[in-house]
């Protein structure tokens, strides 16, 4: 049975290292970043173009999604700019599925959930963090003052939102979009990676009955 764990995450909440951590204790793929190399290669395009479609640029290349009649570019370039990052995003999602076809894998973002909504053993997972701890974390790793982690936060939940919605018709961290939402911050990293995994394998036994 392949099987697929989806991942939605706000940034600084841990969601990244927790996934890393499942897929460790599954022993099974794991793909983030790696999706935009794989994407690439497959397509022959550069990797570059990806990026500029990834869901934390998608929305920052033709400005506000909700305020296009004001924006200074001009409809037809915006046109062309919307049908492209479509273009790239349906590539992307043809290596997600081809990917989820072949083994047993785990997803970051980049509408995973949804794009393999048909999939017939997916676990949709979406983890949150209190705000200041997720401004803590970015500020230790990124070895910058809390206010620009705020900010940096803020503009990221943004464009996470954006994208999510736009290409899911759901809505990026609400409940009704996963089958478990957990906050990072009420048990420790460790500690909510043992509650997933225990869920996961609750999960993976009814698909067994």
């Amino acid at each position: 049975m392949k099987y697929v764990i989806n991942i939605g995450r706000q940034l600084g909440s841990g969601g990244r290292i927790i996934g890393e951590k499942l897929a460790q204790h599954f022993q099974i793929a794991y793909y983030d970043k790696e999706l935009i190399q794989i994407a690439a290669k497959e397509s022959g395009l550069g990797k570059d173009f990806f990026e500029r479609a990834d869901e934390k640029n998608r929305f920052g290349l033709f400005g506000n999604f909700l305020g296009l009649f004001s924006n200074t570019l001009n409809e037809g370039y915006l046109n062309n700019s919307c049908l492209h990052n479509d273009s790239l995003f349906q590539i992307q999602s043809d290596v997600i599925r081809k990917l989820a076809k072949e083994q047993s894998c785990i997803f970051v973002g980049r509408c995973a959930d949804y794009i393999l909504r048909e999939h017939p053993y997916c676990i949709n997972l979406f983890i949150s963090a209190q705000l200041e701890d997720r401004i803590n974390q970015v500020s230790q790793h990124e070895q910058i003052c809390f206010e620009k982690a705020r900010k940096i936060i803020e503009h990221a939940d943004k464009q996470r939102a954006a994208y999510y919605n736009y290409y899911s018709n759901k809505i990026w961290g609400m409940a009704a979009s996963y089958h478990l939402c957990v906050n990072s911050s009420i048990l420790g990293i460790d500690e909510t990676t043992n509650l997933i995994c225990a869920f996961i394998e609750q999960k993976m036994a009814s698909w067994e009955e």
